[in-house]
């Protein structure tokens, strides 16, 4: 008598385009160990990006090139960011977002033995330059597929999650750089090369990571024929101006500290510990990642008052630290800068993957990160510019006004948008579009979000109501 076996069907989840997928239960696994395995590889990979930070002073003693050279070297690192988000940052949209990753990757692994094989200004600038390179494509398609795994793992929620941990792994990355490469080329032997190894190693086996987390776009649909970013590709979103002014305000403030920090500790202070010189550009990175993460359940009005208070504030106290040479000054400007620049680079890139179409969501990312690195790239290379001519203490005041005055235009967009925020259109964790009447209620909603949660940045007024996207 055959025997007959009993087989159970898991239920399953269908994609968006109607192709089965896998198991719910295990689905959901596979998209929070991926959520958790692509955070930690993009803290990784952008803690690479800012190791040479307190080692500039060391190539400066070895090669005898002089501050000026470092901003160069900072402004090619800028360069390199800048062009990559321009050609392909948005390019994980078309070919997947693990093979982007996958590429980025690559390119810093080639950036370490770069940094490990050459001993000259040249191959050092190269390095920084494919080092950029890599950067643009991974904070435009790391940012993405995490948006795009936390909403699978968790559809309809809240998108709170996906917003401290991709702003805090960018930001948090930034600053873990320079501290550990700090501490090795401190308390360890080999200054100018273990670094790069310890990271290559990291970043060789993020690359393996990538390989084993969940692919998020669909690539079996016709790809469009490839075009360089649009920049103005998300200015038909509400808010789209104020996210990228945001954007470049604050990452203006991270590049002044990374490339004004070292200098300033070794020269000015004379200090020369490579530990120290680290820790002070952690300080700002490590308050940056500390305020995103503790706003995250503040209402929108508070998160961006915070934010340019904070930034006006600790701008102005940095001009004074440098002025009067004090290191506590200095690094109490960092906490204070740091907590808002964090707190306003959250709003902008959480406002972004929010209102952004799914299938657009990496274009315009890479747009507002394009706007962020312009930031991070003109202003702090004009202040290295303005040294040659100035005192660093005038120029560096100076430096301060035109953040401020950027700030006042922050704060200008910001009330334009306020005043005419109807109709605003937000795609939610899972993908739908919502639309707001002139009363400020979601079609079909039977109550009204928080006037607070209906600025842009805010996780909750994407997807607050479980269940209520409608298609």
């Amino acid at each position: 008598m055959p025997m007959t076996m009993a087989v159970r069907h898991w239920p399953r989840r269908a994609t968006a385009h109607g192709a089965p997928a896998l198991p719910v239960v295990g689905a959901a696994r596979r998209h929070r160990s991926g959520f958790w395995t692509i955070a930690a590889v993009f803290v990784t990979a952008m803690a690479f990006s800012t190791v040479p930070t307190p080692l500039y002073p060391l190539y400066q003693a070895r090669d005898g090139f002089s501050s000026f050279t470092v901003t160069v070297v900072f402004a090619v690192y800028a360069v390199g960011v800048l062009t990559s988000l321009l050609l392909v940052g948005h390019i994980s949209d078309q070919i997947g977002r693990k093979k982007a990753l996958t590429a980025a990757l690559v390119a810093e692994v080639i950036a370490a033995g770069l940094f490990l094989a050459g001993h000259s200004l040249p191959v050092l600038i190269v390095a920084r330059f494919v080092t950029g390179l890599g950067v643009g494509v991974l904070t435009a398609a790391a940012t993405a597929h995490l948006q795009d795994l936390h909403a699978a793992q968790r559809p309809g929620a809240s998108t709170r999650r996906f917003e401290i941990v991709s702003t805090a792994a960018n930001i948090g990355g930034l600053g873990l750089g320079p501290l550990v490469a700090g501490a090795l080329a401190q308390y360890f032997g080999a200054p100018l090369h273990l670094p790069y190894v310890v990271f290559g190693v990291l970043l060789l086996a993020g690359v393996a990571a990538v390989a084993l987390a969940p692919e998020t776009v669909d690539r079996s649909a016709a790809r469009p024929a490839y075009r360089p970013q649009r920049v103005v590709a998300g200015l038909r979103e509400p808010g789209y101006p104020l996210a990228a002014a945001a954007g470049f305000t604050s990452m203006a403030v991270f590049g002044l500290f990374t490339s004004l920090a070292p200098g300033f500790v070794g020269e000015t202070l004379h200090q020369p510990s490579r530990a120290l010189a680290g820790l002070v550009v952690f300080t700002v990175f490590g308050a940056a990642a500390t305020a995103q993460v503790l706003t995250g359940r503040l209402g929108d009005r508070s998160r961006w008052a915070i934010g340019l208070v904070a930034q006006a504030v600790g701008i102005a106290a940095v001009a004074i630290g440098v002025h009067l040479g004090s290191l506590v000054l200095f690094l109490l400007a960092a906490i204070i800068s740091g907590v808002g620049a964090g707190v306003l680079f959250k709003a902008a890139v959480g406002h972004v993957a929010a209102t952004a179409a799914p299938s657009r969501r990496g274009e315009a990312l890479a747009g507002v990160f394009l706007a962020s690195y312009l930031g991070l790239a003109l202003l702090p290379v004009g202040l290295g510019v303005a040294t040659r001519f100035l005192p660093v203490t005038t120029a560096t005041a100076w430096f301060a006004v035109v953040v401020l005055a950027l700030l006042g235009a922050v704060v200008v967009l910001l009330a334009r948008h306020r005043g005419g925020g109807s109709g605003t259109r937000r795609y939610g964790a899972g993908g739908g579009t919502r639309r707001r009447g002139a009363a400020g209620r979601a079609d079909g909603a039977t109550d009204a979000a928080p006037a607070e949660s209906r600025l842009p940045g805010d996780a909750a007024s994407t997807s607050a109501r479980r269940g209520r996207n409608t298609p």
